[in-house]
């Protein structure tokens, strides 16, 4: 490899993009929400797989919901109150689905409405 090549790829990798911590929740919020959809769709259904990704959706919500109740985090303090709620709202309602009374619409629902929120740029 001659002096030029090396020089380009000692720089390359300054290219990559920054990746900030909207990123790295949108991208967990989405891979937990196609886990749901892709368990529920599948045929047979695949319950296994639905057990396991409501467990990730809802280790996650559990983690917003810490985040935001820390004295350091510096989101606005009705925001911080809607996404407690949310977390309560998806631990409670993901036992219902993994009892199968219900449906987990209504949770990806929600991970959608997260993700719109994270890239729209809003707090």
């Amino acid at each position: 490899m001659n002096a030029l090549l090396k020089a380009k790829s000692a720089y390359s990798a300054a290219k990559a993009p920054t990746r900030t911590v909207k990123d790295l929740e949108f991208d967990a919020i989405a891979r937990i929400t196609r886990q749901m959809i892709t368990a529920a769709k599948a045929k047979p259904y695949d319950f296994k797989a639905m057990v396991s990704a409501l467990h990730d959706n809802r280790k996650m919500w559990i983690l917003f919901a810490a985040d935001v109740a820390s004295e350091t985090n510096e989101l606005p303090t009705d925001l911080k109150e809607q996404i407690i709620s949310l977390a309560a709202f998806t631990k409670e309602y993901t036992g219902q689905v993994m009892s199968r009374e219900a449906n987990v619409r209504p949770l990806v629902d929600i991970n959608t409405a997260i993700m719109r929120g994270l890239r729209s740029g809003a707090t």
